[in-house]
């Protein structure tokens, strides 16, 4: 293991992932499985992103929107997915201090982006359905793009601070991260520096990075069920629904799982369920994104069939 001196302390520089679990009988299931998902995942968010550029009927901000949130999709799971690989058909689980950086930083800014772009998503459905009328005048082209490179742009830097300030802990040992990717809790956890102002300062920033959209899509979400169940007929019920259902069961299951990974204990105990739960919302998401919207959605289907 490559360390260096420094202050009189013995710096890491690099880090052992130790991944999903040990048993070498799992590691060949597990790399079938992972490569998969990985595959399966990047055919169908770039089949979404290829329909929605070519098809016309297509052209919409809903649909704008759905290019973004497969392009984010894409890149959150090559953030992880590739070295999870590698790592799987090698056996090599180390990946340098830079490197663990690296995939902090994109990962963070792609997940922080998601988060807005998925509140972005709701505004337009709450347009839709409670604003009918006003909606071509309020979801015009140039906002949506605003929105789209305000999530991109908040992500950016929110990440960037994080990462900032995890970068300038030191890093004395022990080397191991229990986890398959470099994540905040597991890197703290090995810094031989004070950690009690960063703590402090990853608790505040989670509130632009998190809690604000997940409150705002909340709210979204409150007033079109409000809206949906003001409707007289079942009919009119069921068509106002069905235009924000896929969107509303990727916020359920984005949320609802990390949401899980954060309110879980740090204790020994429940730490392979907490990588569970993380593999649910860090790479079964970007897959189930191309089969909702593929499977329940009649425009997406249709132009399938074009």
């Amino acid at each position: 293991m490559e360390r260096v001196e420094w202050d009189n302390q013995t710096l890491l520089m690099e880090f052992l992932l130790l991944g999903l679990g040990d048993a070498c009988e799992l590691q060949t299931p597990l790399f079938l499985l992972c490569l998969t998902i990985y595959a399966v995942t990047m055919v169908g968010n770039i089949l979404i992103i290829m329909l929605v550029v070519t098809d016309p009927h297509l052209h919409t901000p809903m649909y704008f929107f759905l290019v973004n949130l497969s392009s984010l999709e894409t890149c959150y799971s090559s953030t992880i997915l590739p070295r999870l690989l590698v790592s799987f058909l090698t056996g090599d689980r180390t990946i340098s201090v830079q490197g663990c950086m690296a995939q902090f930083f994109f990962f963070g800014t792609f997940a922080t982006s998601e988060c807005y772009l998925l509140a972005a998503m709701s505004y337009d459905r709450y347009l839709a359905i409670c604003q009918p009328l006003l909606y071509a005048g309020l979801m015009n082209w140039k906002v949506c793009l605003q929105l789209v490179a305000g999530s991109w742009v908040v992500g950016l830097l929110i990440s960037t601070g994080i990462t900032s300030f995890i970068s300038r802990q030191r890093f004395c040992g022990p080397n191991a991260i229990d986890h398959f990717f470099c994540e905040e809790a597991p890197l703290l956890e090995l810094s031989c520096s004070d950690t009690g102002v960063i703590r402090i300062l990853i608790i505040i920033l989670s509130f632009p990075d998190v809690v604000f959209p997940f409150l705002f899509t909340l709210a979204s979400y409150v007033c079109i069920i409000a809206a949906i169940l003001r409707i007289p007929s079942s009919i009119g019920r069921h068509k106002a629904f069905s235009t924000c259902s896929s969107h509303l069961t990727m916020v359920i299951v984005f949320y609802g799982t990390l949401i899980i990974v954060y309110m879980l204990p740090r204790t020994v105990s429940l730490r392979q369920l907490n990588k569970i739960f993380s593999f649910f919302y860090t790479i079964l998401t970007p897959l189930i994104n191309p089969l909702i919207y593929s499977l329940r959605n009649r425009e997406v289907k249709g132009a399938l069939r074009r």
